[in-house]
């Protein structure tokens, strides 16, 4: 038997409250798009993971592939095939999709059932937002209410955050197409996210209050009410307060990109960056906003590509072939 996992992809919008003064940490905002992975896992005598033709040659599958092993040896012997994939550290959470989808089709495997929270857990995903987690268990667009201080005392990214996934605390269906730029420049991981936390948090409490007003009173009722313009109008404003200022900031080209585009396109950047996205009523209006964005760009000399995402509203597809 070979099951087969096919993941969606996630923006995220912003952490919330990394100031912690009122008895939590963390929090976050962001959404889940029809862009992810597709993972076929089966038993084997060894661990092994193979990669489909398109992906063979790319430098950066080489993390993946070690990623994969990582998960599917927690688990057992396993043979995984990685058929689509996108390359980690651009902002759409590949480390926790990739993650999740071995660990589920293992788990199948091995008859057991675990929920996908249970599987985040095993595998250390979701110490800081809960996104990528609940992206996978269930997708739409989702608030998540962070980690006590009984159980997460500092400021750390999920790579470095050994606690479970926090509760999601609001999820809706998301209601529009997204346009995607993805800028060939470095997104931050490891060392250099651990250091970003270190050295910025705690967020001031007047920044984190301006982000939870936004999330609770522009973001969430204009989704609900399908009303784009003031979507992106918040999406916008969050781009220079709290956290997200940090984040952004960290990208010079993405600073000026967010400020040329301020007066026509409200633009975000997903996590830590690199990619920059907006939702969009058309696929006409999508390709014209990623054709100015990519225009900017190269400009500068940086190369971007791009791609126009639905929304997924459902969550992983699991299935037994």
């Amino acid at each position: 038997m070979e099951v087969r996992v096919r993941t969606p992809a996630r923006i995220h919008v912003t952490l919330i409250d990394l100031n912690g003064s009122v008895g939590r940490v963390d929090g976050g905002a962001g959404f889940a798009i029809d862009a992810g992975m597709v993972v076929s896992v089966r038993k084997s005598d060894r661990t092994r993971v193979t990669l489909d033709g398109s992906l063979k040659g790319k430098t950066w599958v080489d993390e993946l592939v070690k990623r994969a092993e990582r998960v599917a040896n927690t688990f057992g012997s396993f043979e995984v095939r990685i058929e689509k994939a996108y390359r980690p550290h651009c902002g759409l959470g590949s480390g926790t999709q990739l993650s999740l989808a071995v660990a589920k089709a293992c788990s199948v495997l091995r008859g057991e059932e675990r929920s996908v929270r249970e599987l985040a857990e095993i595998v250390g995903r979701g110490g800081t937002s809960g996104i990528g987690v609940a992206a996978f268990e269930s997708g739409g667009f989702i608030v998540d209410g962070g980690h006590s201080r009984k159980v997460k005392r500092s400021f750390a990214p999920s790579s470095a955050s050994r606690v479970p996934p926090p509760p999601v605390i609001a999820r809706l269906d998301f209601p529009w197409r997204v346009a995607i730029a993805l800028p060939h420049l470095s997104g931050f991981s490891g060392r250099e996210e651990v250091d970003l936390f270190s050295k910025h948090c705690p967020i001031p409490v007047d920044e984190v209050r301006e982000v939870s007003h936004l999330v609770l009173m522009k973001l969430l009722p204009s989704v609900a009410e399908e009303d784009i313009e003031a979507f992106n109008d918040g999406i916008g404003e969050i781009q220079r307060v709290g956290f997200k200022r940090v984040e952004v900031a960290m990208h010079p080209e993405i600073r000026e990109l967010l400020d040329h585009f301020s007066d026509s396109v409200k633009l975000g950047m997903s996590s830590t960056g690199t990619a920059i996205y907006t939702a969009v009523d058309s696929e006409v209006e999508g390709r014209n906003v990623l054709r100015d964005v990519a225009k900017f760009f190269e400009e500068r000399g940086v190369e971007c590509e791009g791609f126009i995402a639905r929304p997924n509203n459902r969550g992983a597809e699991v299935h037994e072939v």
